[in-house]
């Protein structure tokens, strides 16, 4: 079991497949792997997001920490990414935020909560970006919980291990109308396990967590795509990877997507399915960002493997290279690359965001220090 699987009570399968690794020269549009000035906070981050120049953050922290000061933030707070100050934005949630996705003005916040601002608000709510106030009209119920939401296509798509909106059954997956902010009785796709990372690209919303069967059918293990208005199987992506998926993200090469298992892998497969290569991690990948002609991966590893093979703890056999719960890939290959930001902890980072019009990448999760300076739970590189 995992260090992540531990924290989580959650259990990932074995990574068998990769690819020899080679350190590649970090190209010219990488990002600094120094940490710009932003608050620390209190508590464990779980959630980030960009909009504009703006970075909304969400966890279980009661406080962030400016300069030493103590400022109140409970579970939900809001940066200025460009220059890296807290903003005045301070809904408070009475439990966990594990999801935030923004749409126009609006921001979309899921986790294990009763409440915003005073406000009974279960599990899920809308919050205006700009003043916090919590939205009147966008109020749902929830049998379980949610960990995943991304907001496109003119719906809100989350996931999670909910079984139920509203009394309406759904299966760890479900949408809602941004306009009117109902139920979409159209989109009802389900999962026969637990929904860790949703994501919407072109004309697909790509699904991954540790499930095996999807609307019924078998053979679209931990990762598969959707139609974006009918939640149908989009049958000409099939990767199946061998173990649990936390995090996807995709570009106009393809599929990237990290995963745990016995030490953790990030994989990149064509829009087809077809894999392309697969990097070995010490430990588990549980965010995964494309961003400025790199793929960045955070987790609770500690070493880029050399080869594919690992040990029952997850130990690199063949030997490994320092990559402290930060990594940088090469989008094409899959090669190392030269950057190197190392954080500390055990867990590690558990969410990350990339803006490419700021060229800026958020990491949150347990880490105290980044470089071996204190920065708790937060960081941006820039």
């Amino acid at each position: 079991m995992t260090y992540r699987d531990k924290f989580l009570k959650r259990i990932a399968g074995v990574a068998v497949l990769g690819v020899v690794l080679a350190v590649a020269p970090t190209p010219a549009e990488a990002i600094s792997s120094n940490s710009q000035p932003v608050p620390s906070f209190n508590g464990t981050v779980w959630a980030l997001a960009y909009s504009g120049s703006t970075l909304y953050v969400g966890g279980d922290f009661t406080a962030a920490v400016v300069r030493g000061k103590t400022i109140k933030r409970n579970k939900l707070a809001a940066v200025n990414a460009t220059t890296g100050a807290l903003l005045s934005w301070a809904p408070s949630a009475n439990g966990r935020v594990k999801a935030i996705a923004v749409s126009g003005s609006s921001v979309y916040v899921a986790g294990n909560f009763s409440a915003i601002s005073g406000q009974k608000r279960d599990s899920l709510a809308r919050i205006d970006g700009s003043s916090g106030a919590v939205s009147s009209t966008f109020k749902h119920s929830i049998s379980g919980s949610p960990y995943a939401a991304a907001a496109a296509n003119g719906r809100l798509y989350l996931g999670g291990t909910f079984s139920a909106i509203d009394g309406q059954p759904r299966g760890r997956l479900a949408a809602f109308n941004l306009s009117t902010g109902a139920l979409d009785g159209a989109w009802r796709p389900s999962a026969d396990d637990q929904v860790e990372a949703i994501t919407a690209a072109g004309t697909r919303v790509y699904v991954g967590g540790r499930f095996h069967r999807v609307n019924g059918a078998s053979g679209y293990d931990r990762l598969v795509a959707l139609d974006p208005s009918r939640g149908s199987i989009v049958t000409g992506f099939k990767p199946r990877p061998s173990v649990i998926t936390y995090g996807i993200t995709v570009t106009s090469a393809g599929v990237f997507s990290a995963h745990g298992g016995r030490g953790g892998t990030v994989n990149a497969y064509t829009t087809s399915g077809s894999k392309r290569w697969t990097a070995t991690f010490d430990g588990d990948g549980q965010a995964v960002v494309a961003l400025g002609g790199a793929i960045y991966v955070g987790g609770h590893f500690d070493h880029a493997c050399r080869t594919s093979r690992t040990g029952s703890q997850g130990t690199c056999l063949d030997g490994a290279v320092d990559r402290v719960k930060l990594a940088a890939l090469s989008p094409s290959d899959g090669r190392l690359l030269g950057w190197t930001a190392n954080l500390n902890g055990i867990e590690g980072v558990l969410t990350m965001a990339g803006s490419a019009g700021l060229g800026r990448l958020a990491a949150g999760g347990t880490f105290t220090t980044v470089n071996g300076a204190n920065q708790k739970r937060l960081a941006q590189f820039g």
